[in-house]
């Protein structure tokens, strides 16, 4: 395992080459570890990338051009080992590319960059994704931060807040635990998260049924709260989506808040590849660019 670090007076942080993933957030002065630490009781991964795929195609495949290809889910760029680019004081900039094996579950020519800024207290996450090929590229992508709640064993769980930038009632879909895909709903069919001036309590029971999956551009900036209501990790994006999760193990001590830029199939899709919700299309020589960050109070 080669891990990357870059540090300044405010954060140190931490990423492994295989995956690209970002494996420590760490106060550089106190200590304090705010990113999970990858317990495999709870979740054995801490910020996984979500590429070609975000959650689960419907029976675990897709089909493009008439042939069906199998898939597990979130992809397997993560599971992927990817070269170190570019390194600066304040920057790193990871590379991978298709391989004979993921052209057999993904018909496409890739590549995907992965690249982390350091800046004060903030983290920024970019991804490029380049279609080398001659045809059309189809692919979702997506970030799977976790971060430790509670902080620094401090209090329960359920002492702590998530805060969202709309001050309205949150809709959200959930997951069919039967099959891993998205309940289909009608926007105001959904599920309703109630806040408070866009604050509400994480209740032990939230991720009962897997993720909270909210769409529709309701929120680009969510915030993990202390029981004294004061933010110390605040995550922004402008992905059209987003999930909230926990798994449902008693008195798990982690929350990941993930911008989407795709997601799980739903329950009633019937469609190829290129029919996709959210699905992204890149042209032959095209490129994606898309961030998100990290800011820790």
């Amino acid at each position: 395992m080669s891990v990357q670090t870059l540090k300044n007076n405010s954060l140190e942080i931490q990423v492994n080459e295989s995956g690209a993933e970002l494996i420590s957030i760490k106060d550089a002065k106190t200590g304090i570890q705010y990113l999970w630490n990858g317990d495999p009781a709870y979740w054995n991964r801490r910020s996984p990338v979500l590429f070609p795929v975000v959650g689960n195609a419907k029976n675990k495949s897709y089909t493009y051009q008439g042939k069906t290809y199998s898939i597990g889910q979130h992809g397997f760029a993560r599971d992927m080992m990817f070269t170190l680019k570019e390194k600066t004081e304040h920057s790193l900039w990871f590379t991978v590319k298709d391989t004979e094996d993921t052209l057999k579950i993904y018909p496409f020519h890739f590549e995907l960059e992965i690249g982390y800024e350091l800046i004060d207290r903030t983290i920024k996450v970019q991804w490029k994704v380049t279609n080398p090929d001659e045809k059309n590229m189809y692919f979702s992508i997506g970030g799977h931060p976790g971060f430790m709640c509670p902080l620094n064993q401090t209090g329960s769980r359920d002492d702590y807040y998530l805060s969202f930038d709309n001050d309205k009632p949150l809709h959200y879909l959930l997951i069919d635990p039967g099959c891993g895909l998205e309940v289909k709903k009608p926007f105001e069919e959904q599920y309703i998260l109630p806040t408070d001036q866009g604050i509400c309590r994480i209740d032990r029971h939230m991720f009962d049924n897997d993720a909270l999956i909210i769409e529709n551009h309701q929120c680009h900036s969510v915030s993990l709260l202390t029981p004294e209501k004061k933010p110390y990790v605040t995550v922004r994006f402008d992905a059209p989506l987003f999930g909230v999760w926990s798994p449902a193990i008693e008195n798990t001590p982690f929350i990941c808040i993930e911008p989407w830029y795709g997601r799980c199939d739903s329950t009633d899709f019937d469609g190829d590849l290129n029919e996709r919700d959210y699905i992204n299309s890149l042209q032959a020589g095209g490129g994606f660019e898309a961030s998100y960050t990290i800011e820790i109070g």
